[in-house]
């Protein structure tokens, strides 16, 4: 009689003898052979769970456009705290819940967290759209915070589980792709409803409408399928197969390759159910008692095991970097400094930005599993600095109205008149900077630690991914919460230089420990880092 943990394999036709019919360590390199491009069955796949994405993007930027047309409809003229807390509860409450995610997503499955993200961007919307208060305001943010929390992190593990090596990067880089593109269409109906609508309702119409791609996805949802990677967990592996025999389509040796991909997952599975089981053998088998033992025993891998410390280090790393080189403080108060820079549309230049955001991103998209993630980011930082360090000199050249500490100096009408005119083009300057910086961000650092859960194995990808994603939220919310005051008591000019210093710091680290994963299984991934960072012996693999 078979060992218990063999008993899944053997069930499944999965024994050791046939294992032998394809080598694992050259599952990879036969995806490359057979694999010219995603079949249209994983497009679809990753356009559904993308929009998660546009929702995440959309929520980013429709609070540019909403600080600067809310005026006084929330009982009082918002003040510089009112903004900073309104635009940085939705990071924090997105942090509290990344823990949860990660267990329910290894509970539940994937796409169960991502329908329970729909619903909570849905209450969010409409709690923010009929706000009559500040702290109505910020407790919609609060759970639209909950919903961003949960969608950024499962999406794009969800995407990673079910895409084929070769193509994961440009598949996860498409959900970044969706981020921006949410961008773009929040600045496009701030823009429209500021414009042409009623100002004291439009922004009310402006963060109602997020409810809507939220409502379309749950609908969705109904159609797409678990991760085969999460089927096999829970020992569906027929499930498994015939979601890997969609994904990998018609085409040579197409089942060839759905047996050493499933191989492989079993194979993970069945080494993690191994030492879960030595684990509990001295362990109580009561309910709660062996959920608690088993996170604990979880956590415990994450930090004692090396390679899971080194995957840990470098996705906290990407994602704190991601957030603190300060991104997203201008993706939430651009139309804010374009305001104070005296644009006449300050909506419409916030635009421009997220133009130049989205088509970066396309072009990323292209990019990045022939380039690959390691230069892509090494290129781009270099770049990201030298916009920031040309958007510092802008504001330290140009002379800011005499109100710039006042509560609320943003808003102040006269700001751009006390603006002398030899220094009106000084703004252009600034504009064209911050373009250069977010340009850059696109090819990089807005898409490469989205990638994190490659790092990781099986056993951990989940509650790893979801510390990931913790640090991005929680650096997100202390930008969120100290740009404007950093622009007030230590003027733009140093905020700016500021971030242009994490910047270059972020690429000395980069440089160090960051190896390059293009065309890596999510498997071999985490066996380079077994050993060390595998920066050399991924370069010497890329030489080949």
């Amino acid at each position: 009689m078979a060992d218990d943990a063999d008993e899944p394999l053997m069930r499944h036709g999965v024994d050791d003898e046939a294992t032998q019919d394809v080598d694992l360590s050259d599952v990879s390199l036969l995806l490359e052979k057979n694999l010219k491009h995603p079949g249209i069955y994983v497009w679809l796949l990753t356009f559904s769970a993308g929009i998660s994405g546009l929702i995440f993007g959309y929520d980013t930027g429709v609070i540019s456009a909403t600080l600067v047309s809310i005026d006084d409809s929330l009982g009082r003229p918002l003040s510089t705290l009112d903004k900073s807390l309104i635009t940085s509860c939705t990071s924090l409450f997105a942090l509290f819940l990344i823990p949860t995610s990660s267990i329910l997503a290894d509970s539940m499955g994937r796409k169960s967290v991502v329908l329970l993200a729909d619903l909570a961007f849905i209450l969010g919307a409409i709690v923010q759209a009929t706000a009559s208060s500040v702290w109505q305001m910020i407790i919609g943010r609060s759970i639209v915070g909950l919903a961003v929390g949960a969608g950024s992190f499962v999406t794009p593990l969800y995407i990673a589980e079910l895409s084929p090596s070769p193509f994961r990067g440009r598949l996860v880089t498409l959900n970044v792709l969706f981020i921006t593109l949410g961008q773009v269409v929040a600045y496009i109906v701030g823009w429209a409803f500021v414009e042409w609508g009623n100002r004291s309702t439009a922004w009310r119409w402006i963060v109602g409408l997020g409810a809507v791609p939220a409502a379309l996805q749950a609908v969705i949802l109904l159609t797409m399928p678990e991760s085969p990677r999460f089927l096999v967990q829970n020992g569906q592996h027929d499930q498994a197969r015939n979601v890997l025999n969609k994904v990998f389509g018609k085409g040579i040796d197409v089942q060839k390759m759905v047996d050493g991909v499933l191989r492989g997952i079993e194979m993970e599975v069945r080494e993690e159910d191994e030492a879960k089981r030595s684990r509990m053998k001295s362990r109580p088998t009561k309910g709660a008692e062996t959920w608690l033992s088993v996170a604990k025993d979880n956590w415990q891998e994450l930090f004692r095991i090396a390679g899971n410390r080194r995957a840990l280090t470098i996705s906290c790393l990407l994602q704190g970097l991601q957030q603190l080189c300060g991104f997203n403080s201008l993706m939430y108060f651009s139309a804010t400094i374009f305001t104070l820079l005296g644009f006449s549309s300050p909506t419409l230049a916030s635009l421009s930005v997220a133009l130049t955001n989205f088509f970066l991103t396309c072009v990323a998209l292209g990019l990045i599993d022939k380039v690959g993630k390691r230069k892509m980011l090494l290129w781009s930082i270099p770049t990201m600095t030298l916009g920031l360090l040309l958007c510092s000199a802008g504001f330290y050249l140009i002379t800011l109205p005499a109100d710039l500490n006042a509560e609320n100096p943003a808003t102040s009408p006269t700001a751009y008149k006390t603006i002398p005119l030899s220094e009106r083009t000084i703004p252009l300057l600034v504009l064209v900077s911050v373009m250069v910086y977010v340009g850059a961000y696109a090819l990089g650092l807005g898409n490469v630690p989205w990638m994190q859960s490659e790092l990781f194995p099986l056993n951990v990808r989940s509650i790893g991914s979801g510390v990931a994603t913790a640090t991005n939220w929680g650096s997100n919310f202390v930008v969120g919460l100290t740009f404007l005051p950093m622009m007030e008591f230590l003027t733009p000019s140093v905020t700016f230089f500021i971030y242009a210093g994490v910047c270059l710091v972020g690429w000395l680290i980069v440089l160090r420990i960051y190896p390059e994963t293009t065309g890596l299984s999510l498997e071999e991934t985490g066996a380079l880092l077994a050993t060390g960072w595998g920066v050399k012996q991924a370069s010497r693999r890329t030489e080949q």
